[in-house]
């Protein structure tokens, strides 16, 4: 049933972009984050709100790649790929990382569990994953950039020294 599939494309296109994948949007969730990150501050391990701090800082480093140049250019949209990272850590892997260790009872955040792990230690650990995935996502947007800049270059050198075709 392709008719049924081609009317949701139409209507998907004829609709535009997702709001929520806006970076004003995106930046809103992360100031929400931010918010949640300072007011549970007391009740987390204080390398844990640094390291919370350091992804939510980043992934606005994402976001901002994306937003106008005040008096410049219109800016560009995010990669479809950033913006699906980007969902997710904002939208489930820190917050629920947080969220479940906030859950625990402090009496066994210190205790040991049966992998040898303590939970600090394991939270400590969930936060710095997110962290180097938030640097690899800025890094793949950044290289995205590079990439359309050198394939700009070669465009306007054979638009405009003829064609790579002649010999």
């Amino acid at each position: 049933m392709t008719w049924f599939r081609r009317a949701r494309e139409q209507a998907q296109e004829a609709a535009g972009p997702d709001p929520a994948d806006s970076p004003d949007a995106l930046r809103s969730k992360v100031f929400e984050l931010i918010g949640f990150v300072n007011q549970n501050a007391g009740r987390l391990p204080g390398e844990a709100v640094v390291l919370a701090r350091r992804i939510t800082d980043t992934v606005r480093e994402v976001i901002d790649t994306a937003a106008p140049v005040p008096d410049g250019p219109a800016g560009r949209g995010l990669d479809i790929h950033a913006v699906v990272s980007l969902h997710g850590i904002l939208d489930d892997y820190l917050p629920t990382t947080l969220r479940s260790y906030l859950a625990l009872d402090p009496a066994v955040v210190d205790t040991p569990r049966p992998s040898g792990q303590t939970p600090v230690r394991s939270l400590l650990d969930q936060l710095d994953a997110l962290w180097s995935a938030a640097i690899d996502l800025l890094t793949a947007v950044h290289a995205h950039d590079a990439d359309a800049l050198f394939s700009q270059g070669a465009f306007l050198r054979t638009k405009f020294t003829g064609s790579d075709l002649d010999l």
